[in-house]
């Protein structure tokens, strides 16, 4: 590791390099997930999708904390070619 010279070291908050979540879920992620449970909740008083739900959030949740871009990746990695062509 090379020695830092002084003068050219700029503190950052956390908040500007790390994701923004919503109960540790990226937004684009925890809205829906928390929409469609609360639509056959409230609307089809279907109670049984509560803890379906919750489970849900705990899955995705320990899934962004382990890594925050998890969920960035996914669908780039789905995507993606599965062989290579000469």
């Amino acid at each position: 590791m090379t020695p830092r010279a002084d003068g050219f070291e700029v503190p950052l908050h956390r908040s500007l390099v790390e994701p923004m979540t919503l109960m540790g879920l990226p937004r684009s992620l925890a809205i829906p997930l928390w929409l469609v449970p609360a639509a056959f909740v409230f609307a089809l008083h279907q109670l049984w999708f509560v803890p379906v739900g919750i489970a849900l959030h705990v899955l995705c949740a320990a899934l962004a904390k382990t890594d925050p871009y998890f969920f960035d990746i996914l669908p780039v990695a789905l995507r993606a070619q599965r062989r290579l062509d000469p």
